[in-house]
């Protein structure tokens, strides 16, 4: 199973990249460089989905992102990150 999902990826003051996944509340990780933040990304998504799915709750679709605070982000990136979450098989 393919799941694409849109990231934010902020650049931090002390360094590195924030990473949000706005679909999917609460998945959040960091990478040190942008290809690193991506990576890291994909991760998230797949246990995050994986989670749900082994818990019995539904998987969010991507959706548009209607806000966004910048709060003191001088620097961000929009992805589009695909992730192969492992279906669990129940017995």
């Amino acid at each position: 199973m393919k799941r694409t999902y849109t990231v934010i990826l902020t650049k931090e003051p002390e360094g590195g990249y924030a990473v949000i996944v706005p679909a999917l509340p609460g998945c959040f990780t960091e990478g040190e460089t942008i290809p690193e933040a991506r990576a890291m990304a994909q991760e998230a998504i797949e246990c995050y989905v994986e989670s749900l799915l082994q818990h019995g709750e539904s998987v969010p679709e991507d959706g548009p992102i209607l806000s966004f605070d910048r709060g003191d982000v001088t620097e961000g990136f929009l992805f589009r990150v695909t992730a192969s979450p492992e279906v669990p098989v129940h017995v």
